[in-house]
């Protein structure tokens, strides 16, 4: 079955967290999800309805994903090492995507419980998919904000950037050299940190991106849609 098609667009997710529970909302509300669940479900989403607010997802749309979260993940939640499974799929042999795919699957966990549930999903999903380019920036800061102090620094640039061109693995030819990815970041950090204070703000951070630079100049293509895409076209 096929569920909905989403592109891989540079990604954001919003910084702060929602006040809410892992397991959901439960109770004669959820029905639309209660029929797909089996013996194994441990963790039940929000409501549909309270998911249609949350997201930019309509109801059908909703149950489809479901069904696919719930074909790879039957117990309602996915913990990091299976995230890193489905993820390195979608990349050719050769490439290490684990340390990449960690940083993204924190930037989806946004209570740091080591699970996202089907809430935590479709709400970055939804800004993956459907955002905004204001959206898709603030979780893109969130995503090099390794710390989650509200800044990005030089350092944290840097493992974000290794992590992406380990991703590349042995399609790149002649191989990346040490020096290559620090001039990279070196620039790209020269960019945004408009003060000169050795540190990027999120308003910095948005002001560069939207004044001077397009999501994709950082040539960092989150492909974390390929994930939604897997997740989204449910097994027979």
């Amino acid at each position: 079955m096929q569920g909905i098609q989403t592109r891989a667009t540079p990604c954001d997710r919003p910084v702060k967290k929602r006040n809410r529970k892992k397991g959901g909302s439960g109770g004669s509300s959820n029905s639309e999800f209660d029929d797909m669940d089996g013996p194994q479900a441990r963790f039940k989403p929000e409501a549909i309805d309270t998911l249609c607010q949350l997201t930019k997802f309509n109801k059908r749309e909703l149950q489809l994903m479901y069904r696919g979260f719930k074909q790879e993940c039957p117990s309602g939640m996915v913990r990091e090492e299976t995230f890193k499974g489905i993820y390195a799929q979608y990349f050719p042999k050769g490439a290490d995507t684990s340390q990449y795919a960690h940083y993204v699957f924190n930037t989806f966990d946004q209570d740091h419980t080591g699970a996202i549930t089907f809430t935590d999903f479709v709400i970055g999903l939804s800004v993956l998919a459907r955002g905004s380019l204001q959206e898709k920036l603030r979780w893109v800061f969130s995503l090099y904000d390794i710390n989650g102090d509200g800044y990005i620094t030089k350092d944290e640039m840097s493992r974000i950037v290794t992590s992406i061109y380990d991703m590349m693995g042995k399609s790149m030819d002649p191989p990346l050299e040490e020096s290559t990815t620090r001039d990279h970041v070196e620039r790209v950090f020269q960019k945004l940190d408009l003060n000169k204070d050795g540190v990027v703000t999120m308003e910095e951070f948005m002001d560069s991106c939207s004044q001077q630079l397009r999501v994709g100049d950082f040539k960092y293509k989150i492909k974390l849609c390929r994930f939604g895409e897997a997740i989204n076209n449910p097994k027979e």
